[in-house]
């Protein structure tokens, strides 16, 4: 009746999301959400449209000075982005 070993909620859930296709387009949302946080509200402040296909994070930035700025730390921004989410979601960003 009960079990021997209990598993953790989080384990529960993980094996749920992974199993029905969930997990990567949640981590996609995550990260998504994350970029304010990440690139600074300078930049977030010009950030009008954030998406992402083929693992590469599709950004419009309104200004040329912020866009020149983020393609210039976009290494950083990628490596950032995905261990705030913890997975590798993207490879790359492009930034119009």
């Amino acid at each position: 009746m009960f079990r021997q070993h209990p598993r953790a909620m989080s384990d529960i859930l993980n094996g749920f999301l992974r199993a029905n296709g969930l997990e990567m387009p949640l981590k996609q949302h995550r990260l998504v959400n994350a970029w304010d946080e990440v690139v600074g509200s300078v930049v977030a402040r010009y950030t009008e449209e954030k998406s992402i296909r083929n693992q590469t994070l599709w950004v419009k930035i309104s200004s040329p000075a912020v866009r020149a700025e983020v393609q210039m730390q976009r290494t950083r921004f990628v490596e950032e982005l995905n261990n705030k989410v913890g997975g590798q979601v993207i490879t790359d960003i492009r930034v119009y």
